[in-house]
Order: structure tokens, then sequence, then C-alpha cells
């Protein structure tokens, strides 16, 4: 028996595993801070043997009572992964599982690899449809892709989304995989009528360090960046420093965020309720998209989420309550479960990549209907 993780986004400590009933396992921390939660590796040599998988330190991770309803994700190939039987003992996170092969992999949600990134990144540009530029490097001088899709020209609308800045929440670059994917497809008439009036600036990983790396929440220096809006550096924070100045030189009329939430089972979106600016115009907008997104796609809705900000208690230094008091446009967080959508749910696959990736396609729809009144 073999446990392995030295590739693209593995983390995991083995404490003990001399037999298949007791594999003893810690979810490793970030490799510059104290976040936890993160969990991406290999075991060989199990085949149809019942293995009980426990990891050991819950009381240590991020978010410690999120893993109560949670589900661990498997997979044979890497490309097709389901739920595995999961359960909290004490302050222990027990799988129990039986592989079916000799080589399988678990992880804590569906991993998107930076070399789908890259492919992505292709895809887009061989589109003819894409520009694929560099906005600058990462503290690990990876590159900040920015993909601009559109006529960029004056009087166009400024469609902005981001996604990843934490880099463990992989649904948020499936999301935008199917937002791109669906805006590139000539055949599409919402896409094309987007087009005809908006350009979009999209950057579909935020860190990529710390996507590489098998960080939950920082980038390779230990910064949090939707901690980091208000006075990024290029020491600490470049993904930040670099992505805010290219939106202070095109301005923003629309902004999504895009994230995964450990603890909410739900999908829904956080606003600027509480930036100094936000008035009655900027509520109707907020209402409207809502509205417009629940219709899109019945995966979305408005009655769980997090607290709103009291008037004037925003914390500018993230990045929503920054680009919509920036800018005073229509901002957006938008979080998906962890662990299972309980408006829609599904026992073999839970919320997944795929499930992600139709959600992004189906913003557009609620992007298109918006667009007449964001000016």
């Amino acid at each position: 028996m073999k446990i392995s993780c030295n590739f693209d986004a593995g983390s995991i400590e083995v404490v003990s595993a001399t037999g298949f009933d007791d594999i003893q396992l810690r979810i490793r921390k970030d490799n510059a801070s104290d976040f936890a939660q993160w969990f991406y590796f290999r075991l060989q040599g199990a085949a149809y043997e019942t293995c009980t998988l426990r990891f050991l330190n819950l009381d240590e991770t991020a978010y410690p009572s999120s893993w109560e309803g949670y589900q661990a994700v498997a997979s044979y190939d890497r490309m097709n992964w389901f739920r595995v039987p999961t359960r909290v003992e004490g302050k222990q996170l027990v799988i129990e599982h039986a592989p079916l092969a000799d080589s399988i992999y678990y992880a804590y949600f569906e991993p998107y690899s930076h070399e789908q990134h890259l492919n992505l990144i292709g895809m887009a540009q061989s589109s003819g449809l894409c520009q694929v530029s560099d906005l600058g490097f990462t503290v690990q001088q990876r590159d900040i892709n920015l993909l601009t899709i559109g006529h960029q020209v004056e009087s166009d609308l400024k469609i902005w989304i981001t996604a990843r800045q934490h880099p463990g929440e992989t649904m948020a670059e499936w999301f935008t995989e199917g937002l791109i994917t669906r805006l590139l497809d000539p055949q599409d008439p919402t896409s094309r009528a987007l087009l005809d009036r908006a350009t979009f600036y999209i950057v579909p990983n935020m860190n990529p360090d710390g996507s590489v790396l098998g960080n939950l929440r920082t980038n390779a220096a230990g910064a949090n960046l939707n901690r980091e809006w208000l006075t990024p550096s290029e020491e600490a924070s470049p993904e930040v420093f670099h992505v805010r100045n290219k939106m202070l030189e095109t301005g923003v009329d629309l902004f999504l965020d895009i994230h995964g939430d450990e603890t909410i089972p739900y999908i829904f979106v956080a606003g600027t309720e509480g930036v100094p600016s936000y008035d009655e115009r900027m509520a109707k907008l907020e209402d409207k998209f809502k509205h417009l997104l629940r219709l899109a796609s019945p995966d979305f809705q408005d009655e769980y989420g997090y607290d709103k900000d009291a008037p004037g208690a925003a914390n500018l230094s993230m990045a929503t309550a920054w680009v919509g008091e920036q800018f005073k446009c229509l901002a957006y967080t938008l979080e998906m479960p962890f662990k299972d959508n309980d408006n829609l749910p599904d026992d073999d696959y839970g919320w997944n990549g795929q499930r992600s990736l139709r959600l992004g396609e189906a913003a557009l729809s609620a992007i298109y209907g918006i667009l007449q009144e964001l000016r």
C-alpha cells in the first residue's frame, strides 16, 4: 500500500498506513499560512480492500464545523469523480471505501489542475474571439492570465469576472470554463448579443501558485487574496495588484467574483450592501440580477447565504466591496458549495465540476438580462 501527493495540487500528511483498516492522515496546512482544509492524494495497492482512512486533525482545520454532512470525492481516472461514504467521529473525518482498482485518488473537491487551466486558455485563444494576455507574475513567477473577449471599444460595457482567489475553491474555475465556452460559441444567440454590447475581462485563476501548491485559501506568500484589495503589493499579493491596476485602466460595469463555501450547502450571492455608495438603484439592480439567475438556473437560490453587511460596514479589502465602491457598479461574490446543493441534491455526485460549469453557462443569461441597466 502506498499514499502519495507529489503532483499538481496534491496535499496530505501520512501519519500511519500499516493496515487497510486504519490509515491515519493529517490535512496539511497551506504552504505559508495556518489554513488547512484541502486534501488530494493517491492511494495504491488497496484494490477490493475495505479501507478506513482517518483524518486526525479536524479541530485544526479552517472550518471545523463544516465537515458535518460532507462527503469526500474519489476518482480512478481523475476525470470522473464521485462521492464516497464519509463521516465525522469526534475530531476525526473517516472515509470508508473499497476501491475497485489498485490506483484511486481522493480529494476535498473535484480538482481543476494547472494543465486544465492552460488548456482552457489555449481553447479560448483558438476560438479567434479571445485575446490572451498576461497581467504580470505571481510570487513564484507564474503568469497571471487575462482573457479579453469582445470588441474592446470605448462604448462597450465592461464585464469583469475573477475566480479562484482561494485556490482550493476549484468549483470557481469549473464555473468560468462553462461561462467562457458558452461565450465563445458563435451559434449561441445570448453570447452573440452580449458581445455586441460588452467586452468581458476574465481571470479564470487568480491564484495559480496556491492552486499548484495544494493550498486552500492563500498564495505562495501566505496572503489571502480576498483581503488584499484595498492595499495590494507586488511582493505579497501581486495577483491582486496587477488585476486591480487593469480594472482601473478599463473601468468596470459589472463584477462577479466566483468562490466556494465550505459550510453552506447552497448556491448564493453576496453583494455590496455595506459599501458607502450603496443606494436604491443598486438594490434594485441586485434584486433583478438574482431574479434573472433564479430563472436561468434552478440551482440558484436567495434564501440561504451570508448575513448582509450593515450600512457602511463593508470590508473594503475584499474584492466585491472594493470593486463595487470604486466603480459604483453591480458587484457580487457568487458562492458554490463543497458539499451538495440542498436546493437540488444529487446523492451520487453532490455539487461537482460539471454542475459548476453549467451554472457558469447559465450566468450569461442573467448578465444579458441586466445589461441595459448597468449604466
